[in-house]
């Protein structure tokens, strides 16, 4: 277990070294290592289930398509029939459509006008597409150069009945949606929601519509934390603003842990003398560890209080959205039973403007990303990049990833940029 140091020793969080922090990907890891997915399930309808995580296989009972058909506009007739070395024409004995199948035998010298997605006619596994195919009246001539089997899609070439077509785990999208439907599944098994309960701690906040008084300042990062919570479209439950004291900070982790499935708070994980978070969690829960080689937001501490799992974030607004996107997000979807997360979208641009940076933790620092006259990515930091300066979050729309021994970044040098889209 790591603890605080006392104060004489304890590294600030302005220091840009500290041998006992851990490296962000050490930290994700150990986090989702020790979360069990939530219990429960219910059923609900194909809309209903967006966003939610399967609880189980979804098992197909059809093959998918349900029969073989053309995937092009054409005229369909035997590969076995197809002209070998000069154009041949064919008697046109009918046409086949999606909804309406032509039923009758294709003998040898006869077509049938096929759309897309129509059936095969029997005798027939061959599309000739319409741009290769002149049309005179009841007869088409074909050319020589076409070979049996093509454009035509087999019946159960996207799924066979008896196939797994999604795993359960998997995150409903709207592909995964439209996926089920071809199956004529209605209702789908998912797993309960985690319910997560948030709340800040300091004397100094105060909440919108209070008049401030010297030294207090309007609490945004329950609403931050909020925006984030209900995005990723789960249940929550905003516990206020905690003063701080001992009591009632252990208090407010008891009430929480009886209630909900992960705790999150803000504020009160440092060393100062009021910040009684992370001594609290040791008291009335067991802490995991608390310090991760980032910036912004080296203090961050993880544990659980009974049932539930701790994340403590620091009290910075612009290290609480970046603790959580990086760290807290990830723990989260394992939190929801996710068997499997896309890896964080990060690409290359070029920095327009020179970065401050010193080696000792992995930096993510606000930026604004877009398109350069040549086509390629640039990206430029916010003017302010404080972890009070909420503003650089809201004008941003991405982080730009620098290594922990990275030092300072010239302008024109090439940066790894993870974009928020996706992210947030």
């Amino acid at each position: 277990m790591n603890r605080p140091e006392t104060e004489a020793h304890a590294p600030s969080c302005m220091d840009p070294h500290d041998s006992e922090a851990l490296s962000l990907d050490e930290a994700v890891a150990r986090i989702r290592s020790s979360i069990t997915p939530v219990p429960g399930t219910e059923t609900l309808d194909l809309r209903s289930a967006l966003g939610r995580v399967l609880a189980q296989n979804v098992v197909s009972a059809v093959d998918v398509p349900p029969h073989t058909n053309s995937a092009m506009d054409g005229y369909a007739l035997s590969g076995a029939d197809l002209p070998q070395d000069r154009p041949r024409s064919y008697a046109v004995i009918g046409t086949a459509w999606a909804g309406r199948p032509f039923t009758g035998t294709v003998d040898p010298g006869q077509c049938v006008r096929i759309m897309t997605g129509a059936p095969l006619p029997p005798g027939c596994d061959t599309v000739v597409i319409q741009e290769h195919v002149t049309r005179e009246g009841d007869s088409a001539t074909l050319g020589p150069d076409n070979k049996a089997g093509q454009h035509v899609r087999p019946a159960g070439e996207d799924i066979s009945a008896g196939d797994i077509a999604l795993a359960g785990g998997t995150l409903l999208r709207s592909a995964h949606l439209g996926l089920i439907a071809s199956l004529g599944i209605g209702e789908v098994r998912v797993r309960r929601l985690p319910v997560i309960a948030f709340f800040s701690t300091g004397d100094e906040l105060r909440g919108i519509g209070e008049t401030l008084a010297d030294g207090q300042i309007y609490d945004s990062n329950r609403y931050s934390l909020f925006g984030m919570l209900r995005r990723m479209g789960l249940p929550v439950l905003d516990m206020g603003v905690i003063r701080d004291r001992r009591e009632d900070v252990e208090q407010a982790f008891l009430d929480a842990s009886q209630v909900a499935d992960a705790i999150i708070t803000s504020g009160g994980v440092s060393v100062g003398e009021a910040d009684f978070v992370t001594d609290t969690l040791a008291r009335v829960g067991s802490v995991d560890f608390w310090k991760i080689a980032m910036k912004p937001g080296r203090p961050v501490a993880f544990g659980h209080v009974g049932d539930a799992l701790f994340f403590g974030l620091p009290g910075n607004p612009v290290s609480v959205m970046a603790t959580f996107y990086q760290v807290v997000q990830p723990a989260l979807h394992s939190l929801m039973g996710l068997d499997r997360t896309d890896p964080p979208i990060l690409i290359r641009a070029i920095c327009e403007t020179g970065l401050r940076k010193k080696a000792g933790r992995l930096e993510f620092q606000r930026g604004i990303l877009s398109r350069g006259a040549d086509g390629h990515y640039v990206v430029r930091g916010t003017d302010h990049q404080g972890a009070g300066v909420l503003r650089s979050m809201a004008e941003a729309n991405c982080f730009i990833v620098l290594p922990i021994d990275q030092e300072k970044v010239p302008a024109g040098s090439t940066v790894t940029v993870q974009p928020f889209a996706g992210l947030v």
